[in-house]
């Protein structure tokens, strides 16, 4: 199949991302406390959407969509999955976990942010670079709550993680009206 056979999957992939990150960030700055339909979505939209656009990435030969649609959505898939199971009480989900697993999600972000210069000049890597800082504000984070800290520096990864959701669906808009105007209208 050639990749004109298959629409850009990216509005899909960066919507499914930008909007479960915006909720969850939501909860991370105290607005809300209990986010269940935060890992509702994360789970469906976040997760199952942002696979299917990275697998279209692939099938149009976009190995830099393919890895970070796929792993992204997979990461929003495991995270509302331990989410549930420490709500169920089947397993203890930690801040010490937590923390090494954002700052590995942090390191393999900042690999791929290069990649996103590719893609565009501007909001992509904007979308990249701010979620490489909210991975690592999130590790730093969740570390510091594990050692017996305050919350303070989790409530500002959320209002960064914020900046970063609003980016990815701004990016989202301009690739889909973009296409469907077929003219620049917003900014990539």
């Amino acid at each position: 199949m050639s990749k004109a056979e298959f629409a850009n999957p990216a509005a899909l992939g960066l919507a499914g991302f930008g909007l479960t990150t915006v909720l969850l960030n939501v909860h991370n700055v105290g607005l809300v406390d209990v986010p269940l339909a935060t890992f509702s979505f994360g789970f469906f939209y976040g997760g199952v959407a942002q696979v299917i656009a990275g697998i279209i990435e692939g099938r149009r030969g976009e190995i830099f969509g393919f890895t970070a649609f796929t792993s992204y959505g997979l990461f929003w898939i495991a995270l509302s999955l331990a989410v549930v199971l420490d709500w169920l009480g089947v397993a203890r989900l930690g801040y010490m976990e937590l923390g090494f697993v954002m700052l590995m999600w942090g390191l393999f972000t900042a690999y791929l942010t290069p990649g996103a210069f590719t893609i565009s000049r501007v909001a992509i890597p904007f979308v990249f670079i701010t979620l490489t800082l909210l991975f690592f504000l999130l590790s730093a984070a969740f570390f510091t709550l594990a050692m017996g800290g305050g919350d303070i520096i989790l409530r500002i990864a959320g209002a960064e993680g914020i900046i970063c959701g609003l980016s990815a669906m701004y990016s989202s808009a301009a690739i889909l009206l973009n296409t469907q105007l077929k003219r620049n209208v917003l900014t990539l």
